[in-house]
């Protein structure tokens, strides 16, 4: 039964599929406050529901941000 759906592409799946943006406070970088602060500014809150593939979209950019912007 699918009865979750993605905040981005709002395609819906099962719901033991969710992830949401705490998954990346397991990355190395950047700091997952710093990310945090990165999807406050997109207004997506760390509980929004996303399929893997938008997830990784979004890891994709924040990660591509962190390096170009903010690291030193």
């Amino acid at each position: 039964m699918k009865n979750a759906q993605c905040k981005r592409c709002l395609n819906k799946f099962d719901e033991k599929e969710i992830y949401t943006i705490q998954q990346f406070q397991y990355r190395k970088s950047p700091s997952y406050e710093w990310t945090k602060e990165f999807f406050d500014i997109l207004k997506i809150d760390e509980w929004e529901s996303f399929c893997e593939a938008c997830l990784l979209y979004y890891g994709k950019i924040s990660s591509d941000v962190w390096l170009k912007y903010c690291k030193n």
